[in-house]
């Protein structure tokens, strides 16, 4: 069994920053790519920011410049990814979700999803 737990959410006022977290762990021989996704009420999930085994980034246009994701890839089984966001705005507010393609049949795994408010 594969689990994703995020960590890292809360509020912050327009201008602040968060740093998420998502540490994957279980039995996984192999993990792909891993991203951060975004669900706002009302909205669809959208992909925020992804990053392959070999470390290419991409993100959503609206939070270029303001978020970064990285990832720490260790032998022991724990895969962890990053979302640094900076300069946030109240758009970016939505409930964030850890996504990992995992294993060579590429199954998706996701996290139960950590919320994110901007507000003053």
């Amino acid at each position: 069994q594969v689990q994703l737990v995020e960590s890292g959410g809360g509020l912050v006022q327009p201008g602040g920053s968060l740093r998420l977290s998502c540490v994957a762990s279980g039995r996984i021989f192999s993990i792909g790519a891993m991203g951060w996704y975004r669900q706002a009420p009302g909205k669809q999930r959208e992909l925020v920011a992804h990053i392959t085994s070999g470390g290419n980034t991409n993100y959503v246009d609206s939070v270029k410049g303001r978020f970064t994701i990285s990832r720490i890839s260790r032998a022991n089984a724990r895969r962890t990814v990053y979302l640094q966001m900076n300069s946030l705005k109240a758009e970016d507010a939505a409930v964030y979700y850890c996504n990992a393609i995992v294993g060579h049949a590429n199954i998706n795994f996701w996290g139960q999803g950590t919320q994110v408010t901007v507000s003053s």
